[in-house]
């Protein structure tokens, strides 16, 4: 244990200055800073973009919409008007081939009457004068 032991030099950290430490940091923070100013402008930008894209495009297809719209309702008003006469249509062709209805449909059809029954005619207003 009496051996020579070289003696080991102590390394002496010289204090750190302030100036130096804060200078670098300093500087990091306003990179990152000026990134993120940069990132933030670009990210509002596209944004405002694709905002305006989507208000371009509203724009255009609202009047076709609309237009769309006043068609659709017009072709609901023919469709309802057609249904009511297929309807009527059909209550006709039941009527037309109902046996019991036979003798009224003779009658109004054609100009045949029961024995007791009298023809009533009413004449127009431009004969008599």
């Amino acid at each position: 244990m009496n051996a020579l032991q070289h003696p080991r030099p102590e390394v002496t950290q010289a204090p750190p200055s302030q100036r130096v430490i804060e200078r670098p940091k300093r500087r990091l923070r306003q990179r990152s800073h000026h990134v993120m100013a940069l990132e933030t402008t670009i990210k509002i930008g596209v944004n405002l973009a694709i905002a305006t894209a989507a208000i371009s495009a509203l724009t255009q297809l609202l009047p076709y919409h609309w237009s769309q719209q006043d068609k659709l309702r017009a072709i609901r008003t023919e469709v309802n008007l057609t249904q009511e006469r297929v309807n009527n249509l059909q209550l006709e062709l039941k009527r037309n081939f109902d046996p019991r209805q036979s003798k009224v449909l003779m009658q109004q059809q054609g100009y045949r009457f029961r024995p007791g029954q009298k023809q009533v005619v009413f004449p127009n207003n431009a004969e008599i004068e």
